[in-house]
């Protein structure tokens, strides 16, 4: 029996030469995806035939009616103290999630989405979109952006160094999201060369109109993940000018732009703290995060709503569910043991997910080698068969786990004696 039979066979029926639709007459009925090359936003969200893949156990208002609407704009003419009230309100009623997906160029797409809140992860954001291209681009809109009803609450995050585009391209998803975010954190060198992301950071003016115009446009509120700046007191000026401008949730990155490495530069909890005790706005924390212990230890420290992980993720999806890979058990032998997963088991079922919510294979690709990297180190010949398929399938990437399991190559993730009762709630 191949191993893929043996998750999640019921609920999928394979078709590896399926394309992502350019038009879906209902993009919430029976869970289907939804892509925005020409949907229109559901005039009706209280359907009731979604399938068991995209039933959920947190309960979020329909894509239709955004938290903020019954009460107009989220932030209006709204000032002060009835702003601050309004983005908490908007916070309590989506459930104050703690365990947030990070946004990931290429990574954090619909399926991965998926795969973290089956494994624990209680919300997340989209990849970073480009908002011009996304506001211009039809078949842009239907690779790059998906989602699902039942996935909920979401962050759709855009990079945008003009407002206008910015609240163009937002109006297009505002009805299927809880926030929709500005990019101000990527320090990478495309975000340079696009003048986006952290590198607006050196034109505090510029960013403080593109919040405004969000928080001024849309149905839903405006939240920004930010960077640190090296001076403490800058970084808090930063956090309460966006605060002010409407940002209505702050992610912050404990790390400065130049400080790209994140297993090189520890990330500033310190300084993160310091933000959330300076706004009044709901905040979250990113950076640090390899396993569960170090989430409740973050919100110890800063006292902020939730944190975000990244990268970490990629490796470990079921990190927020209490598992860790073996990187993370040195020292803490004794008291971990296998849990009965590994990450050959969790490509399988990202696999699944993407047979029934197609995505761009470049992503796909990347997340097989995310999750195999440790086994390909140890049989490097199946990683090179990989890297010599120019064209993916998915009953080769299937094959690729097969080989993996015939050759003994299985690498437990570990659970700690405090989460392995915990850990059984995930695979159910």
């Amino acid at each position: 029996m191949r191993f893929r039979r043996n998750l999640c066979s019921s609920l999928f029926t394979p078709n590896p030469n399926q394309k992502l639709s350019n038009t879906l007459l209902n993009p919430f009925m029976a869970g289907q995806t939804l892509n925005l090359s020409s949907a229109s936003p559901p005039t009706n969200g209280h359907d009731t035939n979604d399938d068991a893949l995209c039933s959920s156990e947190i309960t979020t208002p329909p894509p239709s009616e955004p938290l903020a609407s019954s009460l107009g704009r989220p932030n209006g003419h709204l000032t002060g103290e009835a702003r601050i009230e309004r983005a908490w309100a908007h916070w309590n009623g989506l459930g104050r999630p703690k365990l947030i997906v990070a946004p990931m160029v290429d990574n954090s797409e619909l399926p991965f989405r998926m795969l973290c809140r089956k494994y624990g992860a209680q919300a997340a954001y989209t990849p970073m979109l480009h908002s011009r291209i996304f506001s211009e681009n039809e078949k842009y809109r239907s690779q790059e952006f998906s989602t699902c009803k039942a996935y909920r609450p979401l962050f759709v995050q855009f990079c945008a160094n003009d407002p206008d585009l910015l609240l163009e391209a937002a109006q297009k998803v505002e009805a299927y999201c809880d926030y929709v975010d500005i990019n101000f954190g990527c320090p990478q060198r495309i975000a340079k060369r696009g003048y986006y992301g952290a590198f607006l950071m050196d034109n505090l003016p510029l960013v403080k109109s593109l919040v405004e115009k969000l928080a001024n446009g849309l149905n839903v509120p405006v939240s920004c993940k930010i960077r640190i700046f090296p001076d403490l007191q800058d970084t808090i000026n930063y956090a309460k000018m966006l605060e002010e401008a409407g940002c209505a949730l702050l992610a912050v990155h404990g790390r400065t732009r130049d400080e790209k490495d994140g297993k090189k530069f520890r990330a500033d909890w310190k300084a993160i703290k310091a933000v959330r005790e300076a706004v009044r706005i709901p905040v979250l924390a990113n950076g640090n995060i390899r396993h569960i212990e170090d989430v409740w230890q973050c919100m110890e420290e800063t006292g902020v709503e939730g944190v975000l992980s990244a990268e970490p993720l990629l490796e470990n999806p079921a990190l927020f569910a209490g598992y860790r890979t073996a990187e993370w058990v040195s020292g803490h032998e004794e008291i971990c043991k296998d849990g009965e997963l590994d990450q050959a088991q969790l490509l399988v079922e990202y696999l699944n997910f993407c047979e029934k919510h197609p995505v761009p294979w470049r992503m796909i690709r990347s997340h097989v080698h995310k999750l195999l990297g440790d086994w390909f180190r140890i049989h490097p010949h199946v990683r090179e068969d990989l890297n010599k398929q120019s064209k993916l399938t998915f009953e080769f990437l299937y094959g690729i786990v097969d080989r993996l399991r015939e050759l003994n190559a299985r690498i437990p993730l570990f659970v700690t004696d405090d989460n392995r009762n915990n850990t059984s709630v995930a695979q159910t």
